[in-house]
């Protein structure tokens, strides 16, 4: 792994969620800089709809939100929000609901690896564009020597766990690929006309998850392999998380019911 005092001169490429500039963090740079303390700390996600999720993250995760898996690469996501853009688990004042898990790629801001192809390593970033990074801050990323200091290296031992959290949830989803547990499924919503029957369906989302066919269907030794390296505890959690849909659902649904009443207000 990098460290905070990489000498940072080289570009870094990509897009990533949350993270509009990111910047090696470098003593050279940023040895005046530091993080200040603001009210509402996750204004920064509000347009996170689905964040990225590590498998150890399933348990607590699907008590809030769906999780789901996306992509070729079967990454998997807790869901946030029905539209593109909007967190609806996150408060205008940048503070999340009560009881609602935060994912540990939020938690990690403004902190990140990027990787450096020319260099052929792993490089600490900071995201420049981060509204509370700033000269002289609260938490300053250096001492006087040159060092990072206890705050500073408190995230990068976070960014490095991580890390390595990352890189088994690969292992994880290889394994459900390996296996062919992924099936694609839908999120539906059905309305209720004016006069109380039932409406179009309405799709709201499509997505990779594990099909319980499948999963029923895995020869026996197989099924234990999961049950003994910890892998069916995940997938349970995962296929307990879908019934977070219709939280969500009907989180929307009462938003809108009470827009009406806050503009005539």
């Amino acid at each position: 792994m990098a460290t905070a005092t990489q000498p940072g001169t080289g570009q870094i490429s990509g897009n990533v969620l949350f993270y509009s500039k990111p910047e090696p963090l470098s003593v050279d740079l940023h040895k005046t800089m530091g993080v200040k303390r603001l009210d509402g700390p996750f204004k920064f996600a509000k347009e996170g709809h689905a964040v990225p999720l590590t498998v150890t993250e399933f348990g607590v995760a699907a008590l809030s939100s769906p999780i789901i898996f996306v992509g070729d690469e079967k990454i998997p996501l807790a869901v946030m929000g029905l539209n593109a853009g909007e967190n609806m688990y996150l408060t205008d004042a940048g503070y999340f609901e009560p009881g609602v898990y935060v994912p540990a790629y939020i938690r990690r801001y403004p902190f990140v690896y990027a990787n450096d192809s020319a260099a052929g390593q792993m490089i600490l970033c900071i995201d420049r564009a981060a509204e509370f990074i700033v000269e002289g801050g609260d938490l300053p990323f250096f001492d006087a020597e040159g060092k990072p200091t206890e705050y500073t290296q408190n995230c990068i031992n976070f960014c490095n766990d991580y890390e390595a959290e990352r890189q088994r949830t690969q292992s994880f989803v290889q394994l459900l690929t390996d296996l062919d547990l992924f099936e694609t499924k839908t999120a539906n919503f059905v309305p209720t006309n004016p006069d109380g029957t039932p409406g179009e369906t309405q799709k709201i989302a499509e997505y990779f998850g594990v099909s319980e066919t499948k999963l029923n269907a895995l020869p026996i030794e197989k099924y234990a392999e999961l049950r003994d390296n910890g892998a069916l505890g995940q997938i349970f959690a995962h296929l307990i998380s879908l019934a977070g849909w219709d939280r969500l659902l009907a989180l929307a649904m009462m938003r809108s019911q009470q827009t009406p009443q806050a503009a005539n207000a």
